[in-house]
């Protein structure tokens, strides 16, 4: 009752985190413009409430991929998780299992794919950033299928790095360095820092297998750029012909590519625009999500992400034409407030906001959203 929505986590989240951790977690790019349209443009989508509608029966049952999931959204993945708070990955991988509902986890998360084995259930879905080297990616994937991850999602919308200004001001860096700052920042925050002493140092885990690689770019010491390289048609071909599960490109705008990524058999298309923090010129992804459905048609599955922070968008991100919708930042401002409650915390509050507006809305189905745009 006391932090009924997601700016109520952010506010105990905030108060809980080093500020370096914080800038991590809650910022975009640029002047951070792109993060503030996503809202912005899902603000601005209006539903049509209905009345004298009787009593329904809501079903909430959201099926992709080949799986029926309880809710129409998810755990989208989030590099350097468990630096928003010591064990984040399991937390909500857990959390996912219990509410049955995807947790995507990032190959640049604190947690290997192995490390997760055993915390995911049938629900675990595995984001590759796209290393440059054929046998560390086929070794990647390998790794992924045999902890038990059940779909592979390629973030083709990271072809370079993005400044991410506030990150740089509040002195972050990979490899991590303890500077006078830092310390005092954690200082401040004493349980962050006493469950991060027990777990030690949080470290890009899935790529330490491959600390050894040496850089083609000089001065380049952040190992996920020394691996990455810029994906194209050929790539996502050999993922395609590696991958024997579900196939998920991550990062979709542009609907002319859309149907092409289809036709060489990618499952589904996630749109987005990287919670803003890739190009601060982008538009909102709200907005591009109408084009993307459009352009490949009715029976693609899009799944969407930026800028979410209640059921309502939820809705409205189905309304126009997701077929499922991700929350990264939601999850982990609930890690960091509750720990492990504030995952299913979340969960329940994105329920009970959908549950609240299906009804004042008269749908007995989120996906029948699309009929009560306004």
């Amino acid at each position: 009752m006391s932090h009924p929505s997601l700016d109520d986590l952010k506010r105990r989240a905030k108060r809980r985190i080093p500020h370096f951790v914080w800038e991590y977690l809650d910022s975009g790019t640029g002047e951070d413009l792109a993060h503030q349209r996503n809202q912005t443009a899902l603000d601005a989508v209006q539903m049509m409430p209905d009345v004298l509608g009787g009593e329904a029966e809501l079903d909430m049952t959201s099926p992709l991929l080949g799986r029926d999931y309880a809710l129409p959204f998810g755990i989208a993945p989030v590099g350097m998780s468990g630096l928003m708070w010591p064990g984040a990955e399991h937390m909500l991988a857990r959390a996912a299992v219990e509410a049955n509902i995807p947790f995507c986890l990032s190959s640049m998360a604190t947690q290997a794919p192995e490390d997760m084995a055993g915390h995911l259930g049938e629900n675990g879905w595995y984001q590759l950033y796209t290393p440059g080297d054929p046998d560390i990616r086929r070794d990647m994937i390998a790794r992924a299928r045999d902890a038990g991850f059940k779909v592979l999602v390629v973030t083709i919308d990271v072809p370079v790095a993005s400044r991410r200004e506030r990150q740089r001001r509040a002195d972050i860096r990979q490899p991590a360095v303890i500077t006078p700052r830092i310390a005092l920042q954690c200082a401040l925050r004493p349980r962050w820092s006493l469950l991060r002493l027990q777990r030690g140092m949080p470290t890009l885990a899935s790529l330490a297998k491959y600390a050894d690689v040496k850089s083609p770019r000089p001065g380049t010491d952040h190992i996920g750029y020394v691996l990455r390289t810029r994906p194209d048609w050929d790539y996502l071909k050999a993922l395609r012909d590696e991958w024997d599960g579900p196939l998920v490109a991550k990062g979709v705008l542009d609907p002319a590519p859309a149907q092409r990524m289809v036709d060489m058999g990618v499952d589904a298309l996630w749109v987005s625009n990287h919670g803003g923090r890739q190009l601060d010129a982008a538009p909102p992804a709200i907005e591009a999500l109408p084009a993307v459905r459009d352009a490949v048609g009715p029976d693609v599955p899009l799944i969407f992400d930026s800028g979410v922070r209640s059921g309502t968008d939820i809705l409205r991100a189905l309304a126009l034409g997701a077929d499922f919708v991700m929350l990264g930042r939601a999850f982990h401002y609930g890690v960091a407030a509750f720990g492990a409650k504030g995952a299913a915390h979340v969960v329940q509050m994105l329920t009970d906001s959908m549950t609240c507006d299906m009804g004042q809305m008269g749908l007995t189905t989120p996906h029948a959203a699309k009929a009560r745009l306004a």
